[in-house]
Protein backbone atom coordinates (compact mmCIF):
# COMPACT_ATOMS: atom_id res chain seq x y z
CA UNK A 1 0.00 0.00 0.00
CA UNK A 2 2.71 2.19 1.11
CA UNK A 3 4.58 1.82 -2.43
CA UNK A 4 1.21 2.45 -4.54
CA UNK A 5 1.16 6.11 -2.49
CA UNK A 6 4.44 6.62 -2.90
CA UNK A 7 4.09 6.12 -7.20
CA UNK A 8 1.46 8.25 -6.87
CA UNK A 9 3.01 10.74 -5.36
CA UNK A 10 5.10 10.98 -8.01
CA UNK A 11 3.23 11.39 -10.80
CA UNK A 12 2.38 14.41 -12.51
CA UNK A 13 -0.76 16.87 -12.28
CA UNK A 14 -2.43 15.72 -15.40
CA UNK A 15 -1.61 12.09 -14.41
CA UNK A 16 -3.13 12.27 -11.23
CA UNK A 17 -5.89 13.47 -13.00
CA UNK A 18 -6.39 10.83 -15.79
CA UNK A 19 -6.13 8.24 -12.86
CA UNK A 20 -8.91 9.83 -10.92
CA UNK A 21 -10.89 10.13 -14.20
CA UNK A 22 -10.34 6.22 -14.86
CA UNK A 23 -11.31 5.19 -11.16
CA UNK A 24 -14.88 7.34 -11.28
CA UNK A 25 -15.50 5.97 -14.95
CA UNK A 26 -14.68 1.95 -13.33
CA UNK A 27 -17.11 3.01 -10.27
CA UNK A 28 -19.97 4.37 -12.90
CA UNK A 29 -19.67 1.42 -15.11
CA UNK A 30 -20.04 -0.88 -11.99
CA UNK A 31 -22.90 0.92 -10.93
CA UNK A 32 -24.53 1.10 -14.61
CA UNK A 33 -23.82 -3.32 -14.97
CA UNK A 34 -26.05 -3.37 -11.37
CA UNK A 35 -28.94 -1.79 -12.98
CA UNK A 36 -29.05 -4.59 -15.87
CA UNK A 37 -27.76 -7.68 -14.01
CA UNK A 38 -29.44 -10.59 -14.91
CA UNK A 39 -31.51 -12.36 -11.96
CA UNK A 40 -31.52 -15.98 -11.74
CA UNK A 41 -34.42 -17.86 -11.28
CA UNK A 42 -33.36 -20.63 -8.53
CA UNK A 43 -36.46 -22.07 -6.97
CA UNK A 44 -40.56 -22.73 -7.85
CA UNK A 45 -43.67 -23.37 -6.04
CA UNK A 46 -46.91 -23.34 -7.25
CA UNK A 47 -50.63 -24.53 -7.04
CA UNK A 48 -53.06 -24.27 -9.73
CA UNK A 49 -56.35 -25.41 -11.38
CA UNK A 50 -56.37 -28.66 -12.91
CA UNK A 51 -54.80 -30.49 -9.69
CA UNK A 52 -51.27 -28.46 -10.71
CA UNK A 53 -50.14 -28.78 -7.04
CA UNK A 54 -46.13 -28.36 -8.31
CA UNK A 55 -44.48 -27.42 -11.42
CA UNK A 56 -44.03 -30.81 -12.26
CA UNK A 57 -47.59 -31.21 -12.27
CA UNK A 58 -48.30 -27.88 -13.70
CA UNK A 59 -46.11 -28.60 -16.63
CA UNK A 60 -48.17 -32.13 -17.48
CA UNK A 61 -51.25 -30.42 -17.22
CA UNK A 62 -49.56 -28.38 -20.28
CA UNK A 63 -48.41 -30.25 -21.91
CA UNK A 64 -51.29 -32.70 -21.88
CA UNK A 65 -53.47 -29.72 -23.44
CA UNK A 66 -55.96 -29.94 -20.50
CA UNK A 67 -58.80 -27.68 -19.75
CA UNK A 68 -58.92 -27.05 -16.02
CA UNK A 69 -62.14 -24.78 -15.85
CA UNK A 70 -65.14 -26.56 -13.87
CA UNK A 71 -68.23 -25.85 -12.21
CA UNK A 72 -67.76 -23.58 -9.45
CA UNK A 73 -67.61 -26.10 -6.18
CA UNK A 74 -70.29 -26.68 -3.67
CA UNK A 75 -68.10 -25.63 -0.99
CA UNK A 76 -67.93 -21.90 -2.18
CA UNK A 77 -70.99 -21.19 -2.60
CA UNK A 78 -74.18 -22.16 -4.08
CA UNK A 79 -74.21 -21.25 -7.61
CA UNK A 80 -78.00 -22.51 -8.12
CA UNK A 81 -78.78 -19.50 -5.97
CA UNK A 82 -76.09 -16.82 -7.35
CA UNK A 83 -77.04 -17.88 -11.41
CA UNK A 84 -79.07 -16.27 -14.11
CA UNK A 85 -78.36 -16.67 -17.90
CA UNK A 86 -79.64 -12.98 -18.17
CA UNK A 87 -76.36 -10.97 -17.93
CA UNK A 88 -78.61 -7.87 -16.56
CA UNK A 89 -80.52 -9.46 -13.80
CA UNK A 90 -79.63 -7.62 -10.55
CA UNK A 91 -77.37 -9.23 -7.93
CA UNK A 92 -76.82 -12.60 -10.18
CA UNK A 93 -74.04 -14.11 -12.20
CA UNK A 94 -74.87 -15.64 -15.67
CA UNK A 95 -71.40 -17.93 -15.41
CA UNK A 96 -71.00 -21.35 -13.42
CA UNK A 97 -67.57 -22.18 -14.21
CA UNK A 98 -64.25 -21.33 -13.43
CA UNK A 99 -60.78 -22.24 -12.35
CA UNK A 100 -60.05 -23.75 -9.14
CA UNK A 101 -57.65 -25.20 -6.83
CA UNK A 102 -58.38 -29.43 -6.18
CA UNK A 103 -57.49 -29.10 -2.56
CA UNK A 104 -59.55 -28.10 0.44
CA UNK A 105 -58.55 -24.22 0.74
CA UNK A 106 -59.51 -24.28 4.21
CA UNK A 107 -57.23 -26.88 5.16
CA UNK A 108 -53.94 -25.59 6.76
CA UNK A 109 -51.12 -27.20 9.32
CA UNK A 110 -50.66 -24.13 11.66
CA UNK A 111 -48.36 -25.63 14.02
CA UNK A 112 -46.15 -26.28 11.22
CA UNK A 113 -45.44 -22.74 10.96
CA UNK A 114 -45.85 -21.89 14.29
CA UNK A 115 -49.20 -20.55 14.38
CA UNK A 116 -51.85 -21.19 17.31
CA UNK A 117 -55.30 -22.89 16.05
CA UNK A 118 -57.52 -19.68 17.27
CA UNK A 119 -55.71 -17.63 15.23
CA UNK A 120 -55.36 -19.65 12.24
CA UNK A 121 -58.75 -19.94 12.11
CA UNK A 122 -58.87 -15.95 11.51
CA UNK A 123 -56.23 -15.82 8.80
CA UNK A 124 -56.94 -15.49 4.68
CA UNK A 125 -56.59 -18.79 3.17
CA UNK A 126 -54.31 -16.54 0.90
CA UNK A 127 -51.72 -16.30 3.74
CA UNK A 128 -52.21 -19.76 4.34
CA UNK A 129 -51.42 -20.64 0.79
CA UNK A 130 -48.97 -18.29 0.55
CA UNK A 131 -46.87 -19.76 3.42
CA UNK A 132 -46.89 -23.49 1.79
CA UNK A 133 -46.21 -22.53 -1.54
CA UNK A 134 -43.10 -20.08 -0.43
CA UNK A 135 -41.69 -22.95 1.70
CA UNK A 136 -41.99 -25.25 -1.00
CA UNK A 137 -40.22 -23.13 -3.71
CA UNK A 138 -37.60 -22.64 -1.04
CA UNK A 139 -36.60 -26.38 -0.51
CA UNK A 140 -36.96 -26.74 -4.63
CA UNK A 141 -34.47 -24.13 -4.35
CA UNK A 142 -32.61 -26.50 -2.24
CA UNK A 143 -32.52 -23.91 0.54
CA UNK A 144 -33.63 -24.85 4.55
CA UNK A 145 -36.24 -22.19 4.87
CA UNK A 146 -35.41 -21.58 8.71
CA UNK A 147 -31.85 -20.72 7.41
CA UNK A 148 -32.75 -17.19 6.20
CA UNK A 149 -33.47 -15.96 9.73
CA UNK A 150 -31.94 -12.51 9.76
CA UNK A 151 -30.89 -12.44 5.93
CA UNK A 152 -31.67 -9.79 3.77
CA UNK A 153 -34.47 -11.85 1.92
CA UNK A 154 -36.97 -9.39 0.63
CA UNK A 155 -41.00 -10.75 0.03
CA UNK A 156 -42.80 -9.05 -3.34
CA UNK A 157 -46.36 -10.42 -3.23
CA UNK A 158 -49.16 -9.67 -5.59
CA UNK A 159 -52.70 -10.03 -4.16
CA UNK A 160 -56.06 -8.53 -4.69
CA UNK A 161 -59.20 -10.26 -3.06
CA UNK A 162 -60.64 -9.76 0.28
CA UNK A 163 -63.16 -12.65 0.32
CA UNK A 164 -62.30 -14.09 3.19
CA UNK A 165 -62.48 -10.99 5.65
CA UNK A 166 -65.45 -10.00 3.84
CA UNK A 167 -67.67 -12.84 4.40
CA UNK A 168 -66.77 -12.95 8.17
CA UNK A 169 -67.17 -9.20 8.84
CA UNK A 170 -70.55 -9.88 7.25
CA UNK A 171 -71.52 -13.80 9.28
CA UNK A 172 -71.20 -12.24 12.40
CA UNK A 173 -69.63 -9.11 14.03
CA UNK A 174 -69.40 -9.47 17.26
CA UNK A 175 -67.14 -12.23 16.63
CA UNK A 176 -64.51 -10.30 15.18
CA UNK A 177 -61.11 -10.24 16.86
CA UNK A 178 -57.42 -8.85 17.05
CA UNK A 179 -56.38 -11.74 14.83
CA UNK A 180 -59.38 -10.94 12.21
CA UNK A 181 -57.02 -7.99 11.33
CA UNK A 182 -54.03 -9.44 11.21
CA UNK A 183 -55.61 -12.17 9.07
CA UNK A 184 -56.95 -10.59 6.87
CA UNK A 185 -54.92 -7.45 5.78
CA UNK A 186 -53.36 -7.39 2.61
CA UNK A 187 -50.05 -5.84 4.47
CA UNK A 188 -49.76 -9.40 6.45
CA UNK A 189 -49.75 -11.19 3.47
CA UNK A 190 -46.28 -10.38 2.83
CA UNK A 191 -45.33 -9.57 6.63
CA UNK A 192 -46.82 -12.99 8.32
CA UNK A 193 -43.90 -14.52 5.88
CA UNK A 194 -40.95 -12.78 6.59
CA UNK A 195 -42.38 -13.18 10.41
CA UNK A 196 -42.61 -16.77 10.36
CA UNK A 197 -38.98 -17.53 8.49
CA UNK A 198 -37.22 -13.96 10.33
CA UNK A 199 -36.47 -12.25 6.82
CA UNK A 200 -34.97 -8.62 7.28
CA UNK A 201 -35.13 -7.22 3.48
CA UNK A 202 -38.20 -5.80 2.20
CA UNK A 203 -41.59 -7.09 2.37
CA UNK A 204 -44.39 -5.60 0.43
CA UNK A 205 -47.96 -6.55 -0.75
CA UNK A 206 -49.18 -5.08 -4.09
CA UNK A 207 -52.33 -5.14 -5.50
CA UNK A 208 -52.76 -3.36 -9.16
CA UNK A 209 -55.26 -5.84 -10.33
CA UNK A 210 -54.32 -8.32 -13.09
CA UNK A 211 -51.36 -7.30 -13.21
CA UNK A 212 -50.27 -7.28 -9.56
CA UNK A 213 -47.83 -10.63 -9.17
CA UNK A 214 -45.74 -9.27 -12.84
CA UNK A 215 -45.70 -6.19 -10.84
CA UNK A 216 -44.38 -7.85 -7.71
CA UNK A 217 -41.63 -9.63 -9.90
CA UNK A 218 -40.37 -6.32 -11.07
CA UNK A 219 -40.20 -5.06 -8.20
CA UNK A 220 -37.94 -7.40 -7.01
CA UNK A 221 -35.80 -7.71 -9.72
CA UNK A 222 -35.31 -3.88 -8.90
CA UNK A 223 -34.47 -4.21 -5.22
CA UNK A 224 -31.93 -7.02 -5.96
CA UNK A 225 -29.80 -5.06 -8.44
CA UNK A 226 -30.33 -1.76 -5.58
CA UNK A 227 -28.38 -3.95 -2.88
CA UNK A 228 -31.66 -3.87 -0.61
CA UNK A 229 -32.23 -7.57 -0.52
CA UNK A 230 -29.67 -10.38 -1.66
CA UNK A 231 -32.70 -13.16 -2.35
CA UNK A 232 -36.17 -12.30 -3.05
CA UNK A 233 -39.34 -14.74 -2.59
CA UNK A 234 -42.03 -12.94 -5.15
CA UNK A 235 -45.31 -14.01 -6.60
CA UNK A 236 -48.88 -13.80 -6.25
CA UNK A 237 -51.92 -15.27 -4.36
CA UNK A 238 -55.48 -15.68 -5.29
CA UNK A 239 -58.58 -17.65 -4.20
CA UNK A 240 -61.73 -16.85 -4.89
CA UNK A 241 -64.00 -17.82 -1.73
CA UNK A 242 -67.69 -15.53 -2.43
CA UNK A 243 -69.30 -14.59 -5.10
CA UNK A 244 -69.20 -10.52 -4.97
CA UNK A 245 -66.62 -10.42 -7.72
CA UNK A 246 -68.15 -13.15 -10.08
CA UNK A 247 -71.55 -10.60 -9.42
CA UNK A 248 -69.35 -7.31 -10.21
CA UNK A 249 -67.70 -8.84 -13.57
CA UNK A 250 -70.84 -9.75 -15.00
CA UNK A 251 -72.55 -6.04 -14.39
CA UNK A 252 -69.54 -5.54 -16.83
CA UNK A 253 -70.03 -8.05 -18.74
CA UNK A 254 -66.07 -9.17 -18.57
CA UNK A 255 -67.06 -12.88 -18.15
CA UNK A 256 -67.50 -15.16 -21.09
CA UNK A 257 -70.80 -16.91 -20.94
CA UNK A 258 -69.50 -20.61 -21.53
CA UNK A 259 -66.38 -20.48 -19.13
CA UNK A 260 -63.89 -20.08 -21.33
CA UNK A 261 -60.97 -17.75 -22.20
CA UNK A 262 -60.71 -18.42 -26.02
CA UNK A 263 -57.91 -16.20 -26.51
CA UNK A 264 -57.54 -14.64 -30.19
CA UNK A 265 -60.47 -16.74 -31.28
CA UNK A 266 -63.33 -15.19 -33.25
CA UNK A 267 -65.16 -16.78 -30.73
CA UNK A 268 -63.67 -15.01 -28.05
CA UNK A 269 -66.25 -13.16 -25.36
CA UNK A 270 -64.48 -12.22 -22.25
CA UNK A 271 -62.62 -14.50 -19.48
CA UNK A 272 -63.60 -16.80 -17.36
CA UNK A 273 -61.90 -16.46 -13.46
CA UNK A 274 -59.61 -18.75 -11.96
CA UNK A 275 -57.77 -18.94 -8.56
CA UNK A 276 -53.93 -19.93 -7.26
CA UNK A 277 -50.78 -19.17 -5.81
CA UNK A 278 -47.36 -19.39 -7.90
CA UNK A 279 -43.92 -18.24 -6.08
CA UNK A 280 -40.12 -17.83 -7.64
CA UNK A 281 -37.26 -18.07 -5.54
CA UNK A 282 -34.46 -15.02 -7.07
CA UNK A 283 -30.77 -13.87 -6.65
CA UNK A 284 -28.69 -11.99 -8.58
CA UNK A 285 -27.36 -13.81 -11.32
CA UNK A 286 -23.18 -13.40 -10.35
CA UNK A 287 -24.30 -14.30 -6.93
CA UNK A 288 -26.13 -17.46 -7.69
CA UNK A 289 -23.48 -18.29 -10.09
CA UNK A 290 -21.04 -18.35 -7.17
CA UNK A 291 -23.04 -20.29 -4.88
CA UNK A 292 -23.73 -22.85 -7.59
CA UNK A 293 -27.55 -22.56 -7.20
CA UNK A 294 -29.64 -24.60 -9.96
CA UNK A 295 -30.13 -21.75 -12.05
CA UNK A 296 -33.90 -22.44 -13.56
CA UNK A 297 -33.82 -19.35 -16.36
CA UNK A 298 -32.37 -16.17 -16.11
CA UNK A 299 -34.90 -12.55 -15.87
CA UNK A 300 -32.85 -10.37 -18.26
CA UNK A 301 -35.08 -7.11 -17.93
CA UNK A 302 -38.51 -5.67 -16.79
CA UNK A 303 -40.69 -2.90 -17.01
CA UNK A 304 -44.16 -1.39 -15.78
CA UNK A 305 -46.04 1.64 -16.61
CA UNK A 306 -49.93 2.50 -17.04
CA UNK A 307 -52.14 3.31 -19.70
CA UNK A 308 -52.56 6.88 -18.95
CA UNK A 309 -55.09 8.65 -21.45
CA UNK A 310 -57.09 5.60 -22.88
CA UNK A 311 -61.03 5.69 -23.83
CA UNK A 312 -61.58 4.42 -20.47
CA UNK A 313 -60.42 3.57 -17.19
CA UNK A 314 -60.37 -0.14 -17.63
CA UNK A 315 -59.61 0.02 -21.47
CA UNK A 316 -56.01 -1.21 -22.32
CA UNK A 317 -54.08 1.52 -24.44
CA UNK A 318 -51.79 -0.12 -27.46
CA UNK A 319 -48.90 2.59 -27.60
CA UNK A 320 -48.66 2.51 -23.95
CA UNK A 321 -48.23 -1.44 -24.17
CA UNK A 322 -45.35 -0.76 -26.85
CA UNK A 323 -43.75 1.65 -25.14
CA UNK A 324 -43.53 -0.99 -21.77
CA UNK A 325 -42.14 -3.60 -24.40
CA UNK A 326 -39.61 -1.45 -25.59
CA UNK A 327 -38.77 -0.40 -22.10
CA UNK A 328 -38.31 -4.02 -20.62
CA UNK A 329 -36.32 -5.17 -24.12
CA UNK A 330 -34.21 -2.08 -23.35
CA UNK A 331 -33.45 -2.93 -19.51
CA UNK A 332 -33.10 -6.51 -20.74
CA UNK A 333 -30.42 -5.50 -23.34
CA UNK A 334 -32.08 -7.54 -26.06
CA UNK A 335 -33.20 -6.61 -29.96
CA UNK A 336 -36.80 -7.64 -30.66
CA UNK A 337 -36.22 -9.65 -33.48
CA UNK A 338 -34.59 -12.05 -30.57
CA UNK A 339 -37.30 -12.53 -28.92
CA UNK A 340 -39.09 -16.20 -29.68
CA UNK A 341 -41.84 -16.60 -27.33
CA UNK A 342 -44.21 -14.17 -25.96
CA UNK A 343 -46.96 -15.66 -23.19
CA UNK A 344 -49.53 -12.98 -24.12
CA UNK A 345 -51.82 -11.24 -21.45
CA UNK A 346 -54.46 -12.86 -23.58
CA UNK A 347 -57.68 -12.61 -21.62
CA UNK A 348 -60.31 -13.73 -24.84
CA UNK A 349 -61.65 -10.24 -24.78
CA UNK A 350 -62.52 -8.76 -28.06
CA UNK A 351 -61.68 -5.53 -27.66
CA UNK A 352 -58.07 -6.23 -25.38
CA UNK A 353 -56.62 -9.28 -27.49
CA UNK A 354 -56.38 -7.05 -30.96
CA UNK A 355 -54.82 -4.36 -29.03
CA UNK A 356 -52.47 -6.37 -27.51
CA UNK A 357 -51.50 -8.37 -30.42
CA UNK A 358 -50.96 -5.03 -32.58
CA UNK A 359 -48.91 -3.66 -30.35
CA UNK A 360 -46.63 -7.22 -29.48
CA UNK A 361 -46.45 -6.95 -33.86
CA UNK A 362 -45.11 -3.29 -33.95
CA UNK A 363 -42.33 -3.56 -31.67
CA UNK A 364 -41.32 -7.51 -32.17
CA UNK A 365 -41.89 -6.94 -35.46
CA UNK A 366 -38.87 -4.76 -35.99
CA UNK A 367 -35.63 -6.25 -38.14
CA UNK A 368 -37.44 -9.90 -37.99
CA UNK A 369 -38.01 -11.96 -41.10
CA UNK A 370 -40.74 -13.64 -42.38
CA UNK A 371 -39.91 -16.99 -41.51
CA UNK A 372 -39.52 -16.05 -37.96
CA UNK A 373 -42.82 -15.41 -36.66
CA UNK A 374 -43.68 -14.86 -32.90
CA UNK A 375 -45.04 -17.43 -30.79
CA UNK A 376 -47.92 -16.09 -28.89
CA UNK A 377 -49.75 -18.40 -26.42
CA UNK A 378 -51.39 -17.92 -23.12
CA UNK A 379 -52.31 -20.25 -19.97
CA UNK A 380 -55.50 -18.44 -19.34
CA UNK A 381 -56.88 -20.86 -21.85
CA UNK A 382 -56.13 -23.78 -19.48
CA UNK A 383 -57.01 -22.58 -15.96
CA UNK A 384 -58.50 -19.52 -16.27
CA UNK A 385 -57.81 -15.79 -15.69
CA UNK A 386 -55.58 -15.98 -12.23
CA UNK A 387 -55.83 -12.12 -12.18
CA UNK A 388 -53.35 -11.02 -8.76
CA UNK A 389 -51.90 -14.15 -9.59
CA UNK A 390 -51.97 -14.34 -13.41
CA UNK A 391 -48.09 -12.91 -14.33
CA UNK A 392 -46.62 -15.46 -12.30
CA UNK A 393 -48.74 -18.30 -13.56
CA UNK A 394 -47.72 -17.34 -17.22
CA UNK A 395 -43.94 -16.70 -16.00
CA UNK A 396 -43.91 -20.27 -14.58
CA UNK A 397 -44.95 -21.46 -17.91
CA UNK A 398 -42.43 -19.72 -19.70
CA UNK A 399 -39.88 -21.42 -17.33
CA UNK A 400 -41.17 -24.72 -17.65
CA UNK A 401 -41.05 -24.74 -21.40
CA UNK A 402 -37.36 -23.56 -21.41
CA UNK A 403 -36.84 -26.56 -19.21
CA UNK A 404 -38.44 -29.17 -20.96
CA UNK A 405 -38.36 -27.31 -24.66
CA UNK A 406 -41.07 -27.22 -25.62
CA UNK A 407 -43.95 -24.88 -25.92
CA UNK A 408 -47.37 -26.27 -25.11
CA UNK A 409 -50.55 -25.89 -27.37
CA UNK A 410 -52.56 -22.72 -26.86
CA UNK A 411 -55.89 -23.85 -26.46
CA UNK A 412 -59.72 -22.85 -27.88
CA UNK A 413 -57.81 -21.92 -30.73
CA UNK A 414 -60.19 -22.59 -33.98
CA UNK A 415 -61.08 -19.63 -35.92
CA UNK A 416 -58.55 -16.58 -35.75
CA UNK A 417 -60.05 -13.10 -34.29
CA UNK A 418 -60.88 -11.33 -37.38
CA UNK A 419 -60.23 -7.91 -35.27
CA UNK A 420 -56.57 -9.22 -35.99
CA UNK A 421 -55.07 -8.77 -39.35
CA UNK A 422 -52.91 -11.74 -38.89
CA UNK A 423 -51.35 -11.86 -42.91
CA UNK A 424 -49.45 -8.10 -41.50
CA UNK A 425 -48.24 -9.11 -38.11
CA UNK A 426 -45.24 -11.29 -37.58
CA UNK A 427 -47.08 -13.56 -34.55
CA UNK A 428 -48.06 -17.55 -34.98
CA UNK A 429 -50.46 -19.26 -32.36
CA UNK A 430 -49.39 -22.71 -31.42
CA UNK A 431 -52.34 -25.13 -32.36
CA UNK A 432 -50.06 -27.74 -31.36
CA UNK A 433 -46.50 -28.74 -28.87
CA UNK A 434 -44.17 -26.85 -30.95
CA UNK A 435 -40.11 -27.90 -30.07
CA UNK A 436 -37.93 -25.26 -28.44
CA UNK A 437 -34.34 -26.05 -28.22
CA UNK A 438 -31.17 -24.43 -27.34
CA UNK A 439 -29.12 -23.92 -30.51
CA UNK A 440 -26.86 -21.29 -31.73
CA UNK A 441 -28.70 -18.15 -31.08
CA UNK A 442 -30.32 -18.04 -26.95
CA UNK A 443 -33.89 -18.51 -26.24
CA UNK A 444 -35.71 -15.13 -25.35
CA UNK A 445 -39.44 -14.61 -24.21
CA UNK A 446 -41.35 -12.24 -22.58
CA UNK A 447 -44.35 -12.33 -20.31
CA UNK A 448 -47.19 -9.57 -19.95
CA UNK A 449 -49.71 -8.54 -17.48
CA UNK A 450 -51.97 -5.57 -17.91
CA UNK A 451 -53.90 -4.77 -15.13
CA UNK A 452 -57.55 -3.64 -15.20
CA UNK A 453 -56.64 -0.49 -13.41
CA UNK A 454 -54.39 0.05 -16.24
CA UNK A 455 -50.72 -0.65 -14.53
CA UNK A 456 -49.17 -2.83 -17.30
CA UNK A 457 -45.45 -5.25 -16.73
CA UNK A 458 -43.49 -6.69 -18.91
CA UNK A 459 -40.85 -9.27 -18.26
CA UNK A 460 -38.04 -10.55 -20.57
CA UNK A 461 -36.51 -13.97 -19.89
CA UNK A 462 -33.68 -16.04 -20.73
CA UNK A 463 -32.75 -19.58 -20.86
CA UNK A 464 -29.92 -20.41 -18.05
CA UNK A 465 -26.72 -19.81 -18.75
CA UNK A 466 -25.87 -23.32 -21.22
CA UNK A 467 -22.10 -23.63 -18.86
CA UNK A 468 -24.07 -24.14 -15.49
CA UNK A 469 -27.68 -25.00 -16.53
CA UNK A 470 -28.46 -27.27 -13.72
CA UNK A 471 -24.77 -28.31 -12.66
CA UNK A 472 -25.55 -28.63 -9.26
CA UNK A 473 -27.05 -31.70 -9.78
CA UNK A 474 -25.09 -33.47 -12.33
CA UNK A 475 -24.12 -36.00 -11.08
CA UNK A 476 -20.62 -37.52 -12.68
CA UNK A 477 -20.67 -41.25 -14.07
CA UNK A 478 -17.96 -42.50 -11.32
CA UNK A 479 -19.67 -40.74 -8.67
CA UNK A 480 -22.72 -43.38 -9.20
CA UNK A 481 -22.81 -45.59 -6.33
CA UNK A 482 -24.91 -49.14 -7.24
CA UNK A 483 -27.14 -50.30 -3.82
CA UNK A 484 -28.83 -52.93 -3.26
CA UNK A 485 -30.99 -50.94 -0.59
CA UNK A 486 -32.01 -47.17 -0.18
CA UNK A 487 -32.87 -44.98 2.83
CA UNK A 488 -36.19 -43.36 2.45
CA UNK A 489 -36.53 -40.58 5.28
CA UNK A 490 -39.60 -38.91 6.04
CA UNK A 491 -40.27 -36.01 8.63
CA UNK A 492 -42.69 -33.66 9.82
CA UNK A 493 -43.16 -31.39 13.07
CA UNK A 494 -45.75 -33.56 14.51
CA UNK A 495 -47.02 -37.70 15.07
CA UNK A 496 -50.24 -36.88 13.75
CA UNK A 497 -48.41 -34.79 10.76
CA UNK A 498 -46.12 -37.73 10.09
CA UNK A 499 -49.34 -40.30 9.58
CA UNK A 500 -50.28 -38.51 6.83
CA UNK A 501 -47.07 -38.19 4.90
CA UNK A 502 -46.54 -41.69 5.01
CA UNK A 503 -50.27 -42.08 3.64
Amino acid sequence: MGNISERVEKLSESQRLLLALKEARTKLEAVERSKTEPIAIIGLGCRFPGGAHDPDSYWRLMRDGVDAIVEIPRDRWNIDAYYDPDPDAQGKMYIRMGGFLQQQVDQFDPVFFGISAREAASIDPQQRLLLEVSWEALERAGIAPKSLAGSRTGVFVGIGQNDYGQLQLSSDPTSISVYDGTGNGFCFASGRLSYILGLQGPSVSMDTACSSSLVAIHLACKSLRTGECDMALTGGVQLMLSPGANIFLSRSHALSPDGRCKTFDAAANGFTRGEGCGILVLKRLSDAEADRDNILAVIRGSAMNHDGPSSGLTVPNGSAQQVLIRQALKNAKVEPSEINYVEAHGTGTPLGDPIEVRALGAVLGEGRAKDNPVIIGSVKTNIGHLEASAGVAGLIKVVLSLQHNEIPAHLHFKQPSPYINWDELPVKVPTSPIPWFSGEKRRLAGVSSFGLSGTNAHIVLEEAPPAIQNSKFKIQKEDKIERQLHLLTLSAKSEKALGEVTQ
